[in-house]
């Protein structure tokens, strides 16, 4: 399982998570098109921030934090 990190307004990929996975929010709707969804290939390649989408993922980290969590999935 991989998960996102949101720091100082960075968002990152965690390693892929096998045991011990450390707590975590979910955000597992979408409302967009398909084409303005970030997927996880746009996350391997860097090319998410542009995308309408990216503005829930932002906030799903920063609600996390300010609920005391440092991960979150996204479901898509």
């Amino acid at each position: 399982m991989r998960l996102l990190h949101l720091q100082s307004g960075n968002l990152s990929l965690t390693e892929d998570y096998t045991e011990h996975v450390p707590p975590y929010a979910i955000l597992s709707h979408t409302w967009g098109k398909d084409t303005e969804e970030v997927t996880f290939d746009d996350f391997k390649a860097g090319a998410y921030s542009d995308k309408i989408g990216y503005r829930k993922i932002q906030f799903c980290g920063e609600q996390a934090a300010r609920d005391g969590l440092q991960y979150f999935w996204y479901f898509r």
